[in-house]
């Protein structure tokens, strides 16, 4: 993380010498206005675009593990918890209904449950947090 830092301090060091010397040739009025605002627009966008990718790079490991230990603090049953697999697939409620041989109005019973749990709204939102709870990958 330090290397970062000091490359990411060192590439606005750069930057900073840029402006100044566009500055001075702005002074001189070498060219015209137009290039001198592409220019500081390009560089911005370029140390922009190599601070995100290397700011921000995630590590991804190939295996997944759940986190039972959230699933069993939350208290999500293994029935909310198969309903939960087959809403990240993108199935409807009669959709769920059918592949667990349950009625629809028994998956919306469980659907109302894992968002009371979750502490959700909304399939999307629910979906979300159980992948920042790593109950699903």
């Amino acid at each position: 993380m330090k290397k970062i830092i000091i490359l990411y301090g060192l590439a606005i060091a750069i930057a900073a010498i840029a402006l100044d010397w566009l500055e001075y040739k702005y002074a001189l009025r070498i060219f015209s206005t137009e290039i001198y605002i592409a220019l500081i627009a390009l560089g911005f966008t370029a140390l922009g675009i190599w601070a995100g990718f290397h700011l921000t790079r995630k590590v991804h490991s190939d295996t997944f593990t759940r986190n039972d230990a959230a699933l069993k603090s939350l208290g999500v049953t293994d029935r909310e918890f198969q309903v939960l697999e087959l809403l990240v697939v993108g199935y409807s409620n009669k959709e769920v209904a059918r592949n667990l041989g349950i009625s629809p109005n028994t998956i919306k019973t469980h659907i109302a449950n894992l968002f009371e749990k979750l502490e959700v709204e909304r399939r999307t939102q629910a979906i979300h947090k159980a992948k920042l709870l790593n109950l699903i990958p």
